[in-house]
């Protein structure tokens, strides 16, 4: 035939451009998309992990009440009384964990495979909005239960969005410019998680955040298919034959049978999850009677272990940094030549490992002295607040970490490096004091072994 594709192929082309699920794909794929090692997947499940939370989340929706008195009876009822509902909320609960847990896995795969290379900036900064949308409405879905741990753990979260006021407490502002109380307010509608709290927060649990994150995830996929499919090593491309796409992968069957395998075996372990582990109910929230330790949920644990040194530093100045840094990331990183692949290199490799070796040591140097003797305000009483609030594990951490980022930069010449030293020792800090906020704090937030 004069266009050089056969009937069979020609059918085949028609058949994805009708179909919607496969019309997101382009009619052909590079075979590096169906690498196992190189996206492991990541991108496709928490698709389907956002369409199982929709799913679950409307059938939870039409057996629950929203308000302080019967909020936790409805979920008791869901949970005992409504066929198969113990089995929905579990369903429902570790896939809104799976969510954020793979968002921070998928992120740093894209990094650490320069998938915000070639010219995919405006992706990469779509990723992060999606990043934080899913931190977000697995939060504001924490309180819907309305037992003594989604209670105190939004009252925790709603205190770290009050962080400010350590801020003008000192420049002694407050009563008339709080602007913490006014984040707070905004967040729960009082000063206390109340049933102003509870209705604001099923409002952006199941429509605010919802079909915010349906618009980005849309943006997302048109940009993918916009920059011409996810990253690949460029080299990959330079060997190709001449006759274009003729080492490419049809969508269909090849791509959508991978994809496939992948949704069954995600749904698998989805299932036995939720016929193991019950997702977490205690007694009915009471404000009189704390939890101890009163923890936010996992994914904010260390933002929380920060705030525990310094609420402005922890709660407002690290959080915000890191935010900037990881908008800024593909604007301060040009180096297109290393696209798609692992680390761009052997060097990169080897700043990674080396980046997380100088973050453990500093990170646990800085804690280990904290927890060995104590603090500013230990050694100092009357020390000014400002500067337990400017020096404290916190602030020295970031401070250290962009220090050897810059130094990694200067050595190597290569604003990669820099980037892939900067990422490592933040996500390593990040993993870090999440891990002492699960493990290591107990009764009124002291440390323990």
């Amino acid at each position: 035939m004069a266009s050089g594709i056969s009937d069979h192929n020609r059918r085949r082309l028609g058949r994805i451009n009708r179909n919607f699920f496969l019309h997101i794909h382009a009619n052909k794929v590079h075979p590096n998309s169906l690498k196992m090692t190189y996206t492991f997947g990541l991108g496709v499940i928490l698709g389907f992990f956002f369409v199982i939370m929709i799913l679950t989340g409307v059938i939870l929706m039409m057996n629950y009440t929203p308000s302080v008195e019967r909020a936790y009876d409805s979920v008791k009822d869901i949970m005992f009384i409504v066929p198969g509902g113990r089995y929905i909320r579990n369903i429902h609960r570790w896939a809104a964990h799976g969510m954020v847990l793979l968002s921070f896995l998928h992120m740093i795969r894209v990094f650490f495979t320069g998938g915000y290379l070639g010219g995919r900036r405006l992706n990469w900064i779509f990723g992060v909005v999606i990043l934080f949308l899913v931190m977000f409405m697995n939060f504001s879905g924490y309180l819907l239960p309305w037992d003594q741990l989604a209670y105190w753990a939004v009252t925790i979260g709603s205190n770290i969005a009050a962080s400010f006021r350590e801020l003008t407490d000192i420049l002694g502002i407050t009563q008339g410019f709080d602007v913490g109380g006014f984040i707070m307010k905004l967040l729960i509608g009082d000063e206390s998680v109340g049933q102003a709290a509870l209705s604001r927060f099923f409002m952006m649990h199941v429509i605010f955040l919802p079909v915010t994150l349906m618009v980005f995830l849309g943006l997302h996929f048109w940009r993918i298919r916009k920059d011409g499919g996810i990253s690949r090593p460029v080299s990959n491309d330079a060997v190709e034959s001449p006759s274009p796409g003729s080492q490419k992968i049809f969508s269909w069957p090849v791509v959508m049978w991978a994809e496939l395998a992948i949704l069954l075996m995600t749904a698998a372990i989805l299932l036995i999850m939720a016929f193991l582990f019950d997702a977490p109910l205690r007694e009915q929230a009471n404000p009189v009677f704390p939890e101890n330790p009163a923890k936010s949920p996992w994914y904010f644990l260390g933002i929380q272990e920060l705030v525990s040194y310094s609420a402005f530093a922890g709660g407002v100045i690290i959080p915000v940094l890191f935010l900037v840094f990881l908008i800024s990331i593909p604007y301060l990183d040009r180096e297109d030549q290393n696209i798609g692949v692992w680390f761009s290199g052997r060097q990169g490799r080897r700043i990674t490992w080396q980046s997380v070796l100088f973050a453990v040591i500093i990170t646990i140097a800085l804690v280990f002295i904290l927890v060995r003797y104590g603090w500013l305000r230990t050694w100092f009483p009357d020390i000014p607040q400002i500067l337990v609030m400017l020096l404290n594990p916190a602030t020295l951490s970031a401070l250290f970490y962009i220090l050897w980022a810059k130094w990694t930069g200067s050595r190597t010449g290569s604003g990669r490096m820099s980037a892939i030293a900067m990422f490592t020792c933040a996500m390593t800090g990040f993993i870090i004091y999440t891990a002492i906020g699960i493990w290591f704090r107990g009764l009124n937030w002291e440390f323990y072994w």
